[in-house]
């Protein structure tokens, strides 16, 4: 073989292997943008995925807090009663139910005097403990009138009594848990809140005159001011 012809055989081959090992390198350098693409694009997804997963949750938080009942409930309302044949001038109903001590209260035990029967929702509850200290204020000023005072609600004998040791009430607690009186009074009926109907306690006082008649009736009674309006009456029987 010439020089003439191992020389160019030589060049051929160089070339040959420079064209592969360019052929290799972009290869290489292909693999490695394809790589880098899809790293880019995981990335991309796994911080969309992050983010709508961050908004669901505070999506949830917010209908969570949203539907929190309120701290603070407006006084139900009444529909109906479910005694409404109880009226001023008629004998007032009969009863003998336990009260706070042990003892039993009926309305026999007042003959001769003049009663207030004030029906309360719950023992212990704000407006509830307002109405009976002010009748326990008044307790004396009753008694110069010849009335006595009786609060009732449908609370146990042992939560009365826990009642009128929290706040000093001299006035009998009488527990009605069966709402014999409370129906008997008309202090029973059906009340709505939320625009859901229950049964509970009408806030009611009834004045009953030393010939066992009613005098005065107040249903839906407001708490303020009320014992002062109540022993007016008395005084005027």
């Amino acid at each position: 073989m010439s020089k003439k012809t191992r020389k160019k055989s030589s060049n051929t081959t160089g070339k040959r292997v420079a064209t592969k090992v360019a052929r290799a390198a972009s290869a290489s350098t292909g693999k490695s943008a394809t790589k880098t693409r899809t790293a880019v694009a995981k990335k991309a997804a796994a911080k969309k995925t992050t983010r709508a997963t961050a908004a669901g949750v505070r999506s949830k938080a917010s209908h969570k807090a949203a539907s929190k009942p309120l701290k603070r409930e407006p006084a139900a309302t009444v529909t109906s009663s479910s005694a409404v044949t109880l009226a001023e001038g008629v004998t007032a109903p009969t009863f003998n139910l336990p009260r706070d001590g042990g003892d039993s209260v009926s309305l026999k035990d007042f003959a001769g005097k003049k009663v207030v029967l004030f029906f309360y929702p719950r023992a212990d509850t704000p407006g509830c403990t307002r109405e009976a200290i002010d009748f326990t204020r008044l307790k004396s000023a009753f008694a110069a009138a010849g009335t006595e005072v009786v609060g009732i609600s449908a609370d146990t004998v042992k939560v009365q009594e826990s009642f009128r040791n929290k706040h000093q009430l001299s006035v009998p607690l009488v527990s009605d848990p069966a709402h014999q009186m409370l129906e008997a009074y008309g202090a029973w009926g059906e009340k709505s809140m939320y625009g859901r109907t229950f049964m509970g306690i009408i806030r009611t006082t009834v004045l009953v005159d030393s010939g066992g008649k009613i005098a005065r009736i107040w249903r839906h009674v407001k708490v303020d001011g009320h014992a002062e309006t109540v022993l007016e009456a008395a005084r005027a029987l």
